[in-house]
């Protein structure tokens, strides 16, 4: 694998298509978090989302991101309101950093999850942060 391209800082990616947000899944969700489900998505749902969204960029073979020796560093959630069954959904992902660091490469991704269509409100700003550890060296 190409090393981590650096100049990728600053890039931005198409949005996705549409996700439309089911009650099923909402309830499949809360299940998972042990939590009883709503009539909206849990804060941290946006997950679902930007993850997808995420493999945009974790897959770009230019980028030169080892996304097989990922640990996940930190992840954060501004709402702006929240998701709800029926909402459909896009998101458009930037690299807001990408640098090496002891030779694990560093990546801080944010996810703008916003309605679909033309002028789409924000929901919701995900910010993820990801480190793909350096391999072992020895033989």
């Amino acid at each position: 694998m190409s090393p981590l391209d650096t100049a990728y800082a600053g890039r931005t990616y198409p949005p996705t298509a549409p996700y439309e947000i089911g009650r099923e899944a909402l309830r499949e969700f809360a299940a998972v978090l042990g939590t009883e489900p709503g009539p909206e998505a849990p804060p941290t749902y946006p997950i679902v989302l930007s993850m997808r969204a995420e493999k945009q960029v974790t897959d770009d073979p230019g980028f030169g991101f080892d996304f097989s020796r990922v640990v996940h560093r930190d992840q954060r959630f501004d709402q702006v309101r929240p998701i709800r069954p029926g909402d459909r959904l896009t998101v458009t992902v930037e690299v807001v950093a990408a640098e090496t660091v002891d030779g694990n490469d560093v990546v801080t991704l944010r996810g703008h999850v916003r309605e679909a269509g033309e002028g789409g409100a924000l929901v919701c700003t995900t910010t993820s942060t990801l480190v793909s550890r350096k391999g072992d060296e020895t033989p």
